[in-house]
């Protein structure tokens, strides 16, 4: 059973998303029955190797059985035919996928999460085989976290790079992929003031896709996070709609200015419609490590560790 079109009309009303791009791309979920937990997480993966480790049972409830989004990038091989798998095992199981891209050139700025494609072109043809890979099969897409937050660490003619390889990503979603909802990553509630953004998610073609995506793998609060949102949309000038990874936003960001696997944190509300954005999605794999350092030191970026999922559990 799929979610009905009206209330699905009427929650979308409620948090004040009328935007033209509701009315140009498909509703992914009308063609859904909520969204899709990924039996291949690292979460998952980690309580079936360890089943029975003490802190099997918490896992598997509090995160392993979560929906939550995976991430594609190098690691994924042909991501083509990675796409394709994913996005097929959940349709058939009638559930929505999330999907984050992050593969672009110079990604990280050199830090923890360093990486990406190793040129432009190659970024083109992974970022096109990638939307190939979804087609027509109704999903969510999240356009490469934190890259036009930091496009303050790149020079010059590196910017325009990075803004143009964005609209290409962009145009490539709203082409081929007709039921997918895709978001350009807007950064977080006090990165880049929301001007600013509005600015660059313009430049890098947020007109042409169904919205942007803030807090990625960030701890601000939904409610902050909505206030942001708003203000970004103020400044460009429509309700755009936007998304909010509640992952590990359960206590808020704190007074602290860590962002590595910082203590205090919890896990925040499980992927749902409404709370103030558009939808609130666990987009960070809640136990996988920001990088070696704070509670995750030694624990490189992106590899599960259960002592991080514990800490998200408990708020400790």
């Amino acid at each position: 059973m799929r979610i009905p079109p009206l209330l699905v009309a009427a929650t979308l009303a409620l948090t004040g998303l009328a935007s033209p791009a509701l009315a140009a791309d498909g509703n992914p979920l009308e063609k859904t029955n909520g969204f899709y937990a990924d039996p291949g997480s690292n979460p998952a993966v980690w309580v079936r190797d360890h089943p029975g480790d003490s802190l099997a049972g918490p896992i598997r409830t509090s995160i392993a059985t979560k929906p939550g989004a995976r991430w594609f990038g190098t690691w994924s091989g042909d991501v083509r035919t990675a796409v394709d798998a994913f996005t097929y095992a959940a349709d058939v199981a009638d559930k929505l996928p999330v999907l984050v891209a992050y593969n672009i050139p110079g990604r990280d700025c050199g830090g923890e999460s360093t990486g990406g494609a190793g040129s432009p072109q190659a970024y083109r043809d992974w970022i096109s085989a990638f939307a190939d890979g979804i087609g027509g099969k109704p999903a969510v897409a999240i356009i490469e976290p934190d890259a036009l937050a930091q496009l303050d660490c790149l020079s010059g003619d590196a910017r325009q790079t990075r803004l143009d390889l964005l609209n290409y990503a962009a145009a490539q979603f709203a082409q081929k992929a007709p039921n997918t909802w895709a978001y350009l990553d807007g950064g977080n509630a006090t990165w880049i003031p929301a001007a600013t953004m509005a600015s660059r998610l313009k430049s890098a073609g947020v007109q042409s896709i169904h919205g942007f995506v803030l807090n990625v793998s960030n701890f601000y609060s939904t409610a902050d996070s909505t206030t942001y949102g708003k203000a970004v949309d103020a400044a460009l000038g429509y309700a755009a709609p936007f998304v909010v990874d509640s992952s590990r936003n359960g206590n808020g960001h704190g007074t602290d200015t860590e962002w590595c696997n910082p203590p205090k944190r919890k896990l925040g509300a499980p992927s749902q419609l409404g709370g103030g954005p558009e939808m609130q999605l666990w987009i960070k794999v809640p136990g996988d490590s920001d990088g070696s350092c704070g509670y995750g030191t030694g624990v490189p970026a992106g590899t599960f560790s259960p002592a991080l999922a514990n800490h998200l559990i408990q708020g400790d």
